[in-house]
């Protein structure tokens, strides 16, 4: 007779004998012989919010002369709601500075990473966010990661509220252990018995997990992508409750078609009162049914597929003691940032800054790094990272308003808004080469490329004003959320993507595959071909994926 036993997986293996994510990081960390860590405590370095890569341009050099793989490490800070103030910006630049490549990445979900960081500069580099109060505990692994909102604080006069909920979230879910302090930040350990967590146990989750808040008409959080969406409804002027949603996610496998992307369904309306106990169950729900046996299957969308949307609410309500009430009318009108100034209920100015990709970094023409350092010395603005990688100089006075724009101006800052083309804006990318380990196209290095020569074709269109959503991603993963933008761009080989078209743009849709293995000459034929249809055919105020739709380019 077979054994029906499940096998159990290497990722579940390190989690269950981690002795609360501790592992032997501590003896990794002090092994000279490599810049490697051992390969269980890999693993579990994720959950500390720290990934370990390779620069793969080095790759075939240093196999060559016999070298091992040139390791560093990448470290994504924990920051629910995206905001930090101007020390917490001038610490990270000068972290940035001394341990790592020097450039800061805003993420698509709200936070900043550090890249190319030694094995030797990890727990300095932790210490000093750790001066400002910053950290990066559960920013990466089989936990709740950082928690996302509504990112403009004009949006709404309840983006404080929403704000604190996303902290009380955060908090609400962090892993209880404390070896994140004792192995990075030298406290002593106070017992030998790990720390009791009725959460996460000694298992945590199948597969990480995302929670995003928005506040209608904005959905520039991409509500849907999330494991779990809390969308705010607001009544007589207060946010009374908030409609829940549950089982999104867009990471796949190439040639493996029990993968795919999805968008979360609705479970229902609850109460602000109940909010917390609704999230912290479908958290608990998804622990105990999700998928332990095949890592690509474990996402908390095919835990509700496989169980059915019905039964698995069920089991919420079971738990949580309560029944989620109809869903409550809403409507999102834009998921993109507003650009520019804007004032807020409060008085308070801030100002959007697109940044390409999310790299702070100095170029010729714009010197983004050196000047929001300048405005961060000022102590007159704070700073908030939004989902779509560009950062907002928040909370400025009225009587700074001059100050901050001088900085602006001097730097050349104060042009790129409107220099920037409605689709540049609008596009995103994820990491991938040189680092990141699933990459198996360009991403972030490239789509400024091709972005002018598509901006050329819209040009040639008289398209070059229509507000297109486009993302590329070095990989099936879906880190940039190309599978909801209206022309996604997923890497299937070295310079080769498939070509999805579709997704509506309020971010309500998913695309569909239109073209595989497409080469840079096949995507800008394919583009042109359809952008001149486009520009001829499109119905008044019709945005370029419901042309798509429309046109049976492809079908829903």
């Amino acid at each position: 007779m077979a054994d029906a036993t499940p096998k159990e997986t290497v990722a579940e293996k390190a989690k269950r004998l981690s002795n609360g994510l501790r592992g032997s990081l501590s003896d990794s960390l002090k092994d000279e012989h490599t810049g490697s860590l051992r390969d269980l405590d890999q693993l579990l370095i994720k959950f500390h919010g720290i990934y370990q890569q390779d620069d793969r341009d080095k790759r075939l050099e240093r196999e060559e002369k016999k070298l091992d793989k040139h390791y560093t490490f990448m470290i994504r800070m924990r920051i629910p709601g995206g905001m930090i103030g101007p020390t917490h910006w001038e610490k990270a630049q000068s972290i940035a500075g001394k341990y790592s490549t020097g450039t800061i990445k805003i993420t698509t979900r709200q936070t900043i990473q550090l890249h190319g960081i030694i094995k030797s500069n990890l727990k300095p580099t932790i210490k000093a966010f750790n001066e400002v109060f910053l950290d990066s505990i559960a920013a990466c692994g089989d936990v709740n990661r950082n928690v996302t909102t509504t990112a403009h604080p004009a949006s709404s006069k309840h983006h404080t509220e929403i704000n604190k909920l996303a902290n009380e979230i955060s908090r609400l879910l962090l892993p209880k252990t404390r070896a994140y302090y004792e192995i990075w930040l030298d406290e002593n350990k106070l017992a030998e018995k790990t720390e009791d967590d009725p959460l996460y146990r000694d298992v945590y989750l199948p597969r990480k997990f995302k929670i995003g808040i928005a506040i209608p008409p904005w959905n520039d959080v991409d509500i849907y992508t999330n494991d779990i969406g809390l969308v705010a409804i607001e009544e007589n002027g207060a946010i009374i409750g908030y409609n829940v949603n549950a089982g999104g996610g867009l990471g796949t496998t190439h040639g493996n078609v029990s993968t795919y992307p999805r968008l979360a369904s609705i479970f229902g309306y609850v109460p602000k009162d109940k909010v917390l106990k609704a999230v912290y169950e479908i958290v608990t729900t998804q622990r105990d049914f999700g998928n332990r046996e095949d890592r690509k299957l474990s996402r908390l969308k095919y835990t509700i597929d496989r169980m059915g949307i019905d039964n698995f609410k069920k089991e919420v309500e079971s738990r949580t003691g309560f029944n989620f009430e109809p869903e409550r009318k809403f409507e999102f009108k834009t998921r993109s940032d507003s650009y520019g100034w804007a004032q807020d209920h409060q008085g308070l100015w801030h100002y959007t800054l697109f940044v390409e990709n999310g790299l702070v970094v100095d170029k010729k023409d714009f010197q983004i790094k050196t000047a929001l350092n300048d405005i961060a010395k000022t102590r007159r603005a704070s700073f908030r990272f939004t989902c779509n990688q560009n950062v907002i100089i928040s909370d400025v006075k009225g009587r700074d308003l001059s100050l901050i724009s001088d900085i602006l101006a001097q730097y050349k800052l104060d042009g790129i808004n409107d220099a920037t083309s409605h689709i540049r804006k609008n596009s995103m990318a994820c990491v991938a080469l040189s680092t990141c380990p699933l990459a198996l196209a360009e991403a972030q290095r490239y789509l400024p490329l091709l972005m002018t020569k598509v901006e050329g074709l819209l040009t040639e269109n008289n398209l070059i004003d229509q507000p297109i959503t486009i993302r590329m991603t070095g990989c099936p993963n879906g880190c940039a959320r190309p599978y909801n933008a209206e022309i996604g761009l997923i890497g299937t080989a070295y310079g080769k993507y498939n070509l999805h078209l579709g997704a509506d743009f309020l971010g309500t849709r998913l695309n569909k595959k239109f073209k595989e293995n497409l080469d840079e000459g096949s995507i800008l034929k394919e583009l042109n071909s359809i952008f001149a249809m486009y520009a001829k055919e499109k119905l008044s105020g019709e945005y370029f994926g419901d042309f798509c739709i429309r046109k049976n380019l492809v079908s829903i």
